[in-house]
């Protein structure tokens, strides 16, 4: 029997998603995402420099930090203090960093710094997949508010790129956990794609009973209908300003 979902989804359904831009005015990159109850807010911010290991180079960098708000849960989570950072929170800041550098050329954006911050203000599951995705509209924005690129002409993202999480639970898969889903799934998948359904990251994990080839390409399968649903949600969004 079909698993009943929340807001009676299919399983191939991802949750409603909602994007608002320049949500704050003092970055030029900034968008409140929300995919269900799971809202983050993403700012993109520029600085004229570079960090201290690429001293000299011409080329750019694009980095990420991810924080869940005391509020974000319940029971309240604690504030990160003093620059300690939990394991789980440099795993999740380090792959939406890896993920928003696969679709930038480096060298077109010259010698300065981008850093996308998502900070979840309500966590519902999907958090780090809905910080990729809300992430790429910031940096576009981002991007478009620099002036004196070394080359305007030259394209600087290759792609687009979004990202989805998906599992089976109770022997079925299902697109887009949210947290009720997530945490009885027997399979965990998050995939991060570009438009041009091209593979940047699959992080898949069996609880208590291995996968087998055959679901795991059909987890791929239908991550790449989720993406290619989210990519039109942040061609909508972006409008004018979609790079390509």
């Amino acid at each position: 029997m079909p698993c009943q979902r929340n807001q009676n989804r299919s399983a191939a359904e991802t949750r409603p998603v909602t994007i608002e831009r320049h949500y704050t005015r003092m970055t030029p990159g900034s968008v409140l995402i929300q995919a269900g109850m799971t809202t983050v807010l993403c700012t993109a911010s520029v600085e004229e420099s570079l960090p201290p290991w690429m001293k000299g180079q011409d080329r750019g960098w694009v980095t990420a930090e991810y924080s869940m708000l005391p509020g974000s849960t319940a029971p309240r989570k604690s504030r990160d203090r003093g620059g300690k950072i939990d394991g789980r929170t440099t795993e999740i800041q380090r792959l939406i960093g890896r993920s928003l550098r696969a679709v930038i050329d480096l060298d077109a954006l010259g010698p300065r710094t981008i850093t996308v911050d998502c900070d979840v203000l309500q966590a519902d599951g999907g958090t780090r997949t809905l910080s990729i995705t809300g992430g790429f509209i910031a940096l576009v924005d981002a991007v478009a508010a620099i002036a004196g690129r070394p080359d305007h002409a030259l394209p600087i993202f290759r792609a687009s790129v979004a990202a989805i999480s998906l599992g089976l639970v109770d022997g079925e898969l299902l697109l887009d956990l949210d947290y009720s889903e997530d945490s009885r799934a027997q399979v965990d998948t998050n995939v991060v794609m570009t438009g041009a359904g091209e593979f940047v990251e699959i992080q898949g994990t069996a609880e208590g009973r291995p996968f087998t080839l055959a679901q795991l390409e059909a987890q791929l399968a239908l991550a790449r209908r989720g993406i290619d649903h989210l990519t039109e949600r942040q061609r909508v969004a972006l409008g004018d300003q979609w790079p390509f």
